[in-house]
């Protein structure tokens, strides 16, 4: 039998580089090769067998240099397949092998010297080597692999090249004769199946041979599944014989391919040359070829998979190869499909390849199966660091508890001991009062007594208010009514002949030190007359009363243990309160983001609509809503990450037809790694005419990416903020909006005059930033907390805003010009680098400009400014300079947008001008958690809770308490706010049998006189129905928001309004006028199905057109015909608009694409 091995596969990488310690060829001892003997199959052994593989295994980590081969096939099926004569007999294993070199054939003849001495058969015709060892010419541990070659994969046949290249084992009972010394000979079939066992390696490399007569066996013992192979003995493999390898051998190898490589031109090669994952490997550079010939220490820093994974450095020592050859090793991670590396001499001097870096290609994980483990490894990661913070958390929220349930207690027991001793001190106050009975009206039996005592109180009802009354009882207490009424006893007529005396038998509590009671003409909650000694009552003190300090001390331990059940009690109740609004924001969170991401679904949306990380999307899109419409083809150009993504912009891809009406389709596979898909449509590949949605793109989010979007920095610059500065609805806006982008993960900050009239008591941590000087005069800066948002307050010295109001200065524009200018020197001052500056109205429009002219290139020139308009009336001027200079503008609702599109200050710039509707504070206007109605109440409960609230309504003002219609009116009384339509639809509403209610006042002196008349007239004559309160009242608001049926909002013109938002939020249903921002959130019941439903949305109220009493009469005849007819119809309408959101949620989604979209 004679073995071909491989001399590419025999040698371990060099290890031990430095001349000074031992040869650079230096190979570690290796164990021999055992054969051990095989049991064949028999009729009594167990027919299923532990199934055993022939791939060779370790019980232990590989050692260096070892790669397990794939399986090699067992059947013996095909063996007639193999040419067997002369040359033509190759193994098919040589093919997987690295190309042989001229070096193998000495190191095949040096191992083919030692030759194996076979033992004699056992009498199952299994051959074993004698003392179960052979040699194989100091072939190491980390070689073994190039056992894999000794088998031809297609028919199991040991061939051999040359005499000179076998490793022949002599089965001792076959004669030698019959084995050919011929080079390229075949082993003989008629030998015996040999098992070839390398120690602590391979399991069970099957060399098999035909057993005469007898088929069979190869059958027992090898067949297809490898079921049959049978344990070997590990008898002796703790036993290891080192020898070494012929260093001259490795050396000549090592010449051979470094020669090689200079007559190529190379300059690097590695060993060995086919590298594999999870295993060492030699990397060669010639010094003197490179850019360091001139360095004396070299070094490699690399990493793995195109630098993705694993960097590691080393540093090369001079081998002893011929030339200018450095050498280090390395180990490839199991994770490696491709090795890349420089190298330098510690500095900076590089040999990189001629900036291409080196690179050596690995056998094991594919590119994308590298990627798959890299999402899975970072998917691991997140969530590890997600169930770190998690139990960070946990702890935290624990320690929290503790420090509250601790210092609760210290709370209740020092809130006990106050209540005790009020009481105490109030009791003996009574006893220095001296507890006697006035003669003949009471006394008790026995005079002495003590607790748990059954006594007798005796009560003359002579002269006393119950002279007349047929029963007398008694409601009683003791220590000062500690516990309130405690005894109710009924008196029995006495026997007593002096008077009328009745008496009723009493315990006495066992606590007690005083007696309290009086006297009544029937048991608790139906007595009509009372005798209470003149409003004092009756005492008495209990002579046997137990130790004062002992009652005291368990009264304190009493009143501490039901001070914590009352506040664990209500630390329950709003616990429960706070997570379901917390559900119930959430809801209303994804039920808004869904209404997002279909708001546009007659241009374009996506399947699933959920658009997930890793995962394919089909993106289908209509031409015909758009500019593309009536072209002949549809080109998809995607990315990801806002077009960050670092696979860049995919290629163009065609849209198919959808066979959905108009819609083409395609599909895109989405990073892991994604957070945002992008996308425009264009009619060409390319080029020609683009879809990009007005310059702002389309925009879906991912979910589950391996990667959050990035933060942006946002400062706000206002003269206004809620509720600390507020005016009008500007102040609404720089909260709210502020709150809802912080909450989407992003970085608001905002800067505001510190007033002199400002109401600082809702400021958090408010305390002293920093001071500069600019402007002529000394500016304090400021810092505080205002709704969780980061505030800063900036005080000129110089008293500009120390006039006692907000506006109504004479100088409103210079004021609010230097303040403008001094935030702007403040953020440069503090090294700000923000990513958008927004600014609001005239008073703050100057930031657009004075950012271009003074500050864009002083440190944050990359920043960029939004403006919004909140009310064109006023500060035309400077909101046309401000429109010029902003890098994209707003106002406050698409409708209000197209009506004001015309205006010349703004007309020149509708191409960065857009549309975004405002949105209520869910946590402001909340009729579950408002404190201002009597009832909290969501949608499951709406007309209950709104039922109370009218009640309650109506007792307040003193309306009649009846079930008719209510409609609320809250808003300022002046010319905009249609204040004639306001005076018809009252008249109009009492006609109807309705109630009304109005809420505001009027800045206008006159306008105030004629509601004040209005309401003289009304109030007198309609009195029960109808309340005019000229002033007003937040808390007042809140109860008219909850009681009222209808909200009325006849606005002439409206750029947003908030009063129809916050009428729903409580379930009361608008009726408005069809302008601006109420045309935009309002939809008629009758007339606007397919507009609510372009919006995602459902009619929620009713709305007319024009400014005349018609319009609104015809609003309000149908809303009156739907509560009067249809009550159940309109209840359900009340939970519909409830279940809507206008809150921020939308609204900052919208202005987060316009500050990308300005930074893009």
């Amino acid at each position: 039998m004679e073995f071909s091995i491989k001399a590419g596969y025999m040698i371990r990488p060099i290890s031990h580089l430095s001349s000074q310690v031992q040869s650079p060829i230096y190979c570690r001892p290796i164990p021999r090769i055992k054969a051990l003997p095989c049991m064949a199959a028999s009729s009594d052994y167990p027919k299923k067998r532990t199934r055993k593989s022939l791939v060779p295994k370790t019980q232990r980590s590989s050692p260096r240099g070892f790669s397990p081969r794939q399986q090699v096939g067992t059947s013996t099926s095909n063996k007639e397949n193999t040419a067997k004569e002369g040359n033509d007999t190759i193994s098919r294993s040589n093919e997987q092998t690295i190309p042989e070199r001229k070096s193998s054939a000495v190191l095949n003849k040096t191992i083919a010297s030692e030759e194996a001495e076979a033992v004699e058969s056992d009498e199952k015709g299994v051959s074993t080597f004698r003392n179960g060892r052979t040699d194989l010419g100091g072939i190491k541990e980390e070689n073994l692999s190039s056992i894999n070659n000794l088998l031809d994969d297609s028919n199991d046949q040991i061939i051999t090249r040359d005499a000179g290249d076998a490793v022949k084992v002599w089965p001792e009972q076959e004669d030698k004769s019959r084995l050919s010394t011929t080079s390229d000979t075949v082993i003989s079939d008629s030998l015996k199946p040999v098992v070839i066992n390398v120690e602590g390696q391979l399991e069970g490399v099957i060399v098999d041979q035909e057993q005469d007569g007898d088929e069979s066996l190869d059958k027992q013992i090898i067949d297809s599944d490898v079921e049959k192979v049978e344990e070997v003995s590990n008898e002796g493999e703790e036993e290891e014989e080192a020898v070494e390898v012929d260093p001259e051998i490795q050396k000549r190898i090592l010449n051979e391919i470094a020669e090689e490589t200079v007559v190529k031109g190379g300059k690097i090669f590695c060993y060995p040359q086919v590298l594999k994952a999870d295993q060492p490997c030699q990397v060669f550079l010639h010094r003197g070829l490179s850019a360091l010939v001139n360095e004396s220490e070299i070094f490699i820093k690399g990493a793995f998979n195109d630098w993705k994974w694993k960097s590691f450095s080393a540093k090369l020592q001079k081998t002893q190869l011929p030339g200018d050859w450095w050498s280090c090793q390395i180990h490839i991670p199991k994770e490696a499909y491709k090795v890349d590396f420089v190298f330098f001499n510690g500095g900076g001097v590089y040999e990189n390849n001629g900036y291409k870096d080196f690179y050596l290609n690995v056998e094991g994980m594919s590119p994308s199966e590298f990627d798959e483990f890299l999402v899975q490894e970072k998917r691991r990661e997140i969530q590890r660091l997600a169930e770190e913070q998690a139990e960070r958390e946990r702890l935290a929220e624990e320690q929290r508890r503790q420090e509250e349930e601790r210092a609760g207690k210290e709370a209740d027991r020092a809130q006990a001991k106050i209540e005790v001793e009020k009481r105490r001190q109030a009791l003996h106050h009574l006893l220095r009062q001296g507890l006697t009975s006035p003669d003949n009206l009471w006394y008790i039996e026995p005079a002495s007594f003590k607790g748990r005592d059954r006594i007798k109180i005796f009560y003359n009802r002579n002269s006393s208010p119950l002279v007349h009354s047929n029963e007398i009882w008694i409601h009683g207490g003791y220590n000062k009514w500690q516990d309130g009424p405690s005894i109710a006893e009924r008196l029995t007529s006495s026997d007593r002949n002096d008077g009328d005396w009745w008496y009723a038998e009493v315990l006495v509590p066992d606590r007690a030190i005083v007696l309290d009671w009086v006297f009544a003409d029937g048991p608790p909650k139906n007595a009509k007359i009372y005798d209470n000694n003149k409003n004092q009552d009756f005492h008495a003190t209990v002579p046997n009363c137990i130790s004062e300090e002992i009652i005291w001390a368990d009264e304190e331990e009493y009143t501490y243990n039901k001070l914590q059940e009352e506040r664990k009690s209500k630390e329950e109740a709003v616990k429960r309160k706070a997570e379901k609004t917390a559900l119930m924001k959430a809801e209303t969170k994804a039920r808004t983001m869904k209404s997002f991401l279909l708001s546009q679904k007659h241009i374009v949306y996506t399947e699933p609509l959920d658009v997930v990380a890793g995962r394919p999307v089909t993106v289908f899109y209509n031409p015909s809503n758009t500019l593309l419409n009536g072209r002949e083809n549809i080109w998809l150009r995607c990315s990801f990450n806002r077009w960050t993504h670092p696979v860049g912009l995919l290629p163009p891809q065609k849209m198919a037809p959808s066979g959905n009406n108009s819609h083409v389709q395609a599909t895109v596979k989405v990073p892991s790694d994604a957070y945002m898909m992008d996308f425009v449509f264009s009619d060409g590949e390319d080029g020609g005419i683009f879809d990009n949605r007005n310059g702002m793109d389309y925009h879906i989010p991912v979910a589950g990416g391996l990667q959050k979007e990035p933060p942006m920095h946002i400062i706000h610059i206002a003269v206004e903020m809620a509720p600390i500065a507020k005016v009008g609805g500007l102040g609404d806006v720089v909260t709210s909006l502020s709150r809802a982008v912080q909450d989407l993960g992003h970085n608001v900050e905002i800067i505001l005059p510190k007033y002199d009239c400002m109401n600082l008591s809702n400021v958090k941590d408010f305390q002293f930033s920093q001071s500069f000087s600019w402007g002529g005069t000394e500016i304090k800066m400021w810092f505080g907390k205002v709704e969780g948002l980061s505030v800063y307050f900036l005080e000129p010295q110089n008293s500009m805003f120390w006039t006692g109001c907000i506006y109504g200065g004479r100088n409103d524009a210079e004021r609010f010009g230097f303040f403008c200018h001094a935030a702007l020197e403040f953020l440069l001052q503090r090294g700000s680098t923000p990513d958008i500056l927004h600014c609001h109205d005239w008073s703050s429009a100057p930031v657009a400009w004075l950012f271009k002219e003074h500050y864009r290139h002083y440190g944050f020139g990359s920043a960029r400014v939004v403006f919004t308009i909140h009310n064109l009336e006023f500060g035309g001027n400077f909101i046309g300079k401000a429109m010029l200079n902003a890098d994209k503008a707003t106002t406050v609702s698409n409708t209000y947008a197209r009506e004001v599109s015309g205006n010349p200050v703004i007309s020149p710039h509708l191409y960065k001008f857009h549309g975004i509707l405002n949105g209520i504070d869910p946590d402001i206007w909340d009729p579950y958690n408002d404190n201002f109605i009597p009832v909290p109440y969501t949608a499951e409960n709406v007309v209950e809770g709104k039922r109370m609230a009218k009640e309650a309504l109506q007792q307040r003002l003193g309306l009649e308490i009846s079930d008719s219609p209510l409609v609320g009116i809250i808003t300022r009384l002046t010319v905009q706010k249609g204040i004639h339509l306001i005076k018809h639809a009252i008249f109009h509403t009492l006609e109807k049998n309705g109630q009304v209610v109005l809420l505001g006042s009027a800045p206008d002196p006159r306008i105030q006189g004629e509601f004040v008349n209005l309401a003289n007239q009304l109030h007198s004559t309609h009195g029960g129905r109808v309340r005019l309160c000229l002033t007003y009242d937040e808390p007042l608001s809140h109860l008219i928001y909850a009681g009222s049926d209808f909200i009325l909002v006849p606005s002439l013109f409206e750029p947003c309004g908030l009063t129809q938002l916050t009428a729903m939020r409580y379930g009361s249903i608008p009726i408005v006028r069809k302008t601006g921002g109420l045309y935009d959130t309002v939809f008629d019941v009758d007339n606007d199905k397919e507009r609510a439903q372009a919006r995602g949305l459902e009619p929620n109220g009713f709305n007319f057109e024009g400014a005349d009493p018609a319009g609104v009469d015809y609003a309000l005849n149908r809303a009156f015909g739907a509560w009067y007819n249809g009550r159940e119809w309109f209840q359900g309408l009340c939970r519909r608009v409830m279940e809507q959101d206008w809150s921020w949620n939308r609204p900052a989604l919208d202005y987060l694409e316009l500050y990308l979209s300005a930074l893009k």
